[in-house]
């Protein structure tokens, strides 16, 4: 008799758990949201992370409150993500780097993109453009692998840090090239961008919402583009593809992800929620006109493009032999 009235006061708490668990995925979210950005204030992703946060808010009655958490490529934020509850309460921003890159440039890290995180939505991506001083003697991607392959580690690119996009986009044109140029590494991206207009450094692969007021200002002079097609904002500027480096294609982006085991409700009401904040107009055009491509979709189509990202940088590092510096 022991026995069964223990078995049946189990299924009775865990029914209990079962119901309050369910009831809190349907009333969630009851609290302010935490949105982890891996990076600092003032730069792209903490840009657009503030920017759907005060529009999700509206949506999901609840604030959303963007905490910045930055250091060693994206990979703080992004741990912190990793290591909180499953409850929806703390999100993050996923980076190209730190979802994509890091794992296998740094060898080991404290958390796994593929395990420890799970994808909500993919917000946004965008191409980089090679960009070179004014006076710089170099027009062309021919010019650039010319005088590459006539003095060999001597031409320099600069970027904003260890493993980003900047000097991936580097890496990728250079395997392909078969040239070898210096990296130079800053701890900005508008650092790089400062040095390169100064003469220091011969050339940078630079996001557009960046470069392109200072090519439209004639203080940086556009060589190619790293998406398949060209850009309605550079529409004199070819692709990689038209100049004969197809496979020098790049599209740095970024999309809400949770703790893994967040429960599948939870993560369908904030892919909703920013689905429906990407259709508002304002922020529609302000995205389009930074060079990017609108994100949306479900969180299987973000892990998707994870998973191929990642196989594909995996293999830009190795043959590279890159490490962190």
């Amino acid at each position: 008799m022991k026995i069964k009235l223990l078995f049946k006061i189990s299924i009775l708490c865990a029914a209990m758990f079962a119901s309050s668990s369910n009831q809190a995925q349907t009333n969630y979210p009851n609290k302010p949201i935490n949105l982890v950005v891996p990076y600092g204030a003032g730069g792209s992703a903490d840009a657009r992370s503030r920017q759907l946060a005060q529009k999700m808010s509206v949506l999901l009655k609840q604030p959303i409150i963007v905490d910045n958490k930055p250091g060693a490529g994206g990979n703080i934020g992004t741990e912190f993500v990793a290591r909180s509850a499953p409850d929806g309460y703390t999100i993050g921003m996923g980076n190209f780097a730190p979802m994509a890159v890091n794992k296998t440039l740094f060898g080991t890290l404290r958390y796994d993109p593929e395990t420890d995180l799970s994808p909500i939505i993919l917000i946004e991506k965008g191409p980089l453009v090679l960009v070179v001083n004014p006076n710089s003697p170099y027009k062309t991607i021919q010019d650039i692998v010319t005088a590459a392959k006539a003095k060999p580690g001597t031409l320099t690119f600069s970027s904003g840090g260890i493993g980003g996009s900047h000097q991936l986009s580097a890496e990728l044109f250079m395997q392909n090239a078969g040239i070898k140029m210096i990296h130079v590494p800053y701890k900005s991206g508008s650092a790089a961008l400062t040095d390169l207009m100064g003469g220091n450094v011969d050339m940078m692969f630079d996001q557009m919402y960046s470069a392109v007021p200072s090519i439209k200002a004639d203080k940086l002079r556009p060589i190619a583009i790293t998406s398949k097609k060209r850009s309605p904002l550079l529409p004199n500027v070819p692709s990689f593809a038209e100049v004969g480096y197809p496979k020098v294609e790049v599209l740095n982006w970024q999309g809400f992800i949770a703790p893994a085991k967040t429960p599948k409700p939870i993560i369908d009401k904030l892919n909703a929620a920013a689905n429906e904040a990407l259709k508002d107009p304002q922020l529609r055009e302000l995205m389009l006109s930074q060079g990017n491509e609108i994100g949306g979709g479900t969180p299987a189509e973000f892990a998707a493009l994870i998973k191929s990202e990642a196989a594909k940088w995996s293999a830009v590092v190795k043959t590279g032999n890159m490490k962190p510096e």
